[in-house]
Parts: C-alpha cells; structure tokens; sequence
C-alpha cells in the first residue's frame, strides 16, 4: 500500500477533500493531508484564492514544503488544484518520491525544473473546468513528455468535481477517477 499527502484547493481542507482522503484510506493507504490554510474554509473558489494571494502563494508553497518535511521520502504527492503547487513541486524536487496525483490543476514542468525519472504522474481534471483551461497546456506537454503520465478529462465536470461537499461534485466522474487512482497506486 502506498503512503500519501494530499494538499487541499484553494476552498481550504473541507469534508470533501478529508472524505477523499478517507476513501483511500479505507482501501488501505496512509495519507496525510496538511492543512495550509490553518482551519480557514471558503464557500468559493475565488474567496479562497483571494485567501491564498493575501498570504503569498510563496507562503503556500512553503507551508506544504514544512508539511512534507516530517514525512517519509517514498511518498506520493497529491494536490487538488493549488495544492498541486506543492505536491509538484515536491514531486520534481523532493528525491525518492513514488508517484504523483494532480487533480484540477498542472503547472508547467519547468517551474521546479525536469520531470524526476521513474516518477510516475496521473492528471485528473474536468473537460468543462474553466479553471483548468489554463493548466491544459502544462498537463499536456507533461503528459506527452513523460512516459509514466497520463492525463484525463471528464466529460461534463467542473473544477473540484471530486470533491463531496461542494455543488460541483460529480459522483460518477469521481468514480471513475478513484478507479484510475486505484489501479496507479496498486502498482507503485
């Protein structure tokens, strides 16, 4: 079984994402899931990413960087959108990392330097997610550039579809994407 750290999105450590972590668990992973935000939640996206410019995404950053420090190096880094900020950063820079989840957000790899080899990577982000359309690009070229990635879209899902506790939660995307998540962890 692998060990994990999940980083939350930018609406802060909800029951959503703590029940995300919770269904990992239950199939018999260890996941850690920091929280960034120091028990401030918001009711939208763009609330919690103003939260986030107040603080400095440096501040973010390194926030999941302290988080990471405490934890086993053969790790898996996962983030839902800008916890994908320190979970890739970790990733790339971080030695002895086992894999990499990225949901709802991508940055380019160049951020934090070449894509790790023996790394594998998973992006999972809704088709009709605004948010993500900037990141499509990055997740691409990750994709296409590493031969252990893989990218998937979802038909009709929003941003943070996987999430249980917000209105855009899509139980049958998340499904799918917990299949996908299953069966990548399996092998690591």
């Amino acid at each position: 079984m692998a060990e994990i750290v999940l980083f939350h999105h930018a609406q802060g450590l909800t029951e959503g994402v703590r029940a995300f972590a919770g269904e990992l668990i239950a199939n018999g992973h260890t996941v850690h899931v920091p929280d960034l935000f120091d028990g401030r939640t918001f009711d939208t996206v763009e609330a919690g990413v103003a939260h986030a410019e107040s603080i400095g995404f440096d501040t973010v950053l390194a926030r999941g960087v302290a988080a990471a420090e405490r934890l086993p190096r053969r790790i898996v880094y996962a983030g839902f959108s800008l916890g994908v900020i320190p979970a890739q950063c970790l990733a790339q820079t971080r030695e002895g990392g086992t894999g990499a989840l990225f949901f709802d957000g991508c940055l380019p790899v160049s951020e934090f330097g070449p894509w790790p080899e023996g790394v594998p990577v998973q992006i999972h982000a809704g088709a009709d997610d605004e948010w993500f359309g900037e990141d499509l690009a990055s997740a691409r070229e990750l994709a296409d550039s590493v031969p252990d990635a893989a990218l998937f879209l979802y038909d009709g899902t929003e941003h943070l579809f996987a999430d249980s506790s917000l209105a855009s939660y899509d139980p049958d995307a998340t499904g799918q994407l917990m299949g996908r998540v299953a069966a990548f962890l399996a092998v690591l």
